[in-house]
């Protein structure tokens, strides 16, 4: 068998990625931009025209997140490489969030899914409510 390049490495592991097999790791990034929150920080930053904002802003914008909730996303977007941190010296210190490209390609997919949720929420209620309804008939 012949030796092969790190370069060719990676491209024989990125053909091989098949989100159906238990240890691909497109599983974990999957589980990643699946979650709600975010899903609303990558719509928060790209917004109409890419914005940088502050953390503050962030927490305003995204009623109902934790701090620590906050953080971890912000986080966990930054070690992806979907969003950039930026640290200015200033008393007090003062941080910006900034989609990086990446970050820009997913959010453009992760704005059609808020949309799509916003636009068919009423039909998905009333199935809910016609489902339960069923249910508790014994149907």
């Amino acid at each position: 068998m012949p030796t092969m390049t790190a370069a060719q490495q990676r491209a024989r592991a990125k053909a091989d990625y098949d989100a159906f097999m238990a240890d691909c790791p497109s599983r974990k990034l999957l589980d990643r931009v699946s979650d709600k929150w975010v899903a609303l920080v990558l719509e928060a930053l790209g917004g109409d025209d890419s914005q940088v904002m502050r953390y503050s802003e962030l927490s305003r914008k995204l009623a109902g997140v934790s701090q620590k909730m906050l953080t971890q996303t912000l986080r966990s977007l930054e070690r992806d490489g979907l969003l950039t941190r930026h640290v200015t010296p200033t008393v007090p210190v003062t941080v910006h969030y900034e989609l990086t490209e990446l970050g820009l390609s997913l959010h453009q997919v992760m704005r059609e899914i808020k949309a799509w949720a916003e636009m068919h929420m009423d039909e998905v209620l009333s199935n809910r409510e016609e489902y339960d309804k069923q249910i508790a008939s014994g149907v």
